[in-house]
């Protein structure tokens, strides 16, 4: 496979790049594989054979947005093959100067993390987010599951989809990781919705996963490995163990994350 755009990366700085990883092991209870520096994702994901990377983080608090978005902007200046997303926060005293930020940046969308920054998807608050990138025709990457929380529930999708027809929305893991058959009983009928793969395929049997890909279709998936966590070979060689077909090969590893994050061919 001559191109692999990996579209789920957390990076941060070098100073604050260990912490930050110590804090995710923790609150999942997980071994973290890498280091979480930018540095280190290229060099390690390039020998693996990806070509691309989607990179962004998450704030935690309101004051965290614009150096965490200047961050991002900075190391996609720095690395071609790196697509830049933003961070918002629905507690943001200005959503509108953050997601006019994002944008004057040059990122391509925005990530959110309901579990991790405490806020159900579908708060009035995160709503006005939402309008905002439909507005400026930003993608919003929203992590998705987790059996502890209802603030991923799947279902809170649902009205986000419904009343904001014309938002690129991708669910990450599948849609909800942990709990993958309740986000596709809700989730895969709507069209606006896309999903990566990303902290599912070591979870899931080939068989079941493959089954749930092709449920959403392919051309609504993307691929992705949450760097730090896991293992890029690992992770790749999960995907191809699949047995998908190449077409839906090549949907998956580049061509929808071409279209959607508007990444050169």
């Amino acid at each position: 496979m001559s191109k692999i755009i990996d579209c789920h990366c957390h990076i941060y700085p070098d100073k604050i790049a260990a912490k930050a990883v110590e804090s995710i092991g923790k609150f999942y209870d997980l071994p973290m594989r890498y280091n979480g520096t930018a540095s280190q994702m290229i060099s390690e994901s390039r020998k693996a054979g990806i070509t691309g990377s989607v990179v962004f983080s998450v704030a935690t608090t309101p004051h965290q947005v614009a150096s965490i978005n200047n961050f991002i902007a900075d190391e996609v200046k720095k690395e071609p093959s790196l697509c830049g997303l933003g961070a918002a926060h629905p507690l943001s005293e200005d959503q509108k100067a953050d997601i006019d930020g994002i944008v004057s940046l040059g990122l391509k969308g925005v990530k959110l993390h309901p579990d991790i920054q405490g806020f159900a998807i579908d708060d009035p608050r995160c709503m006005e987010i939402y309008r905002l990138c439909r507005e400026r025709g930003l993608t919003v990457l929203i992590h998705m599951g987790d059996k502890r929380y209802d603030f991923s529930s799947p279902k809170r999708l649902i009205p986000v989809l419904e009343q904001l027809d014309g938002l690129k929305i991708i669910g990450a893991h599948l849609g909800g990781w942990g709990i993958w058959k309740d986000a596709e009983s809700v989730l895969s009928g709507y069209d606006n919705f896309s999903v990566d793969c990303s902290s599912s395929l070591a979870f899931l049997p080939p068989e079941e996963a493959k089954r749930i890909i092709r449920l959403y279709g392919a051309n609504r998936v993307l691929f992705g490995t949450d760097y730090p966590m896991w293992d890029y070979n690992a992770e790749l060689e999960r995907f191809f163990a699949l047995g998908l077909s190449d077409e839906e090969r090549e949907l998956i590893l580049h061509r929808n994350a071409e279209e959607i994050f508007d990444i050169e061919g």
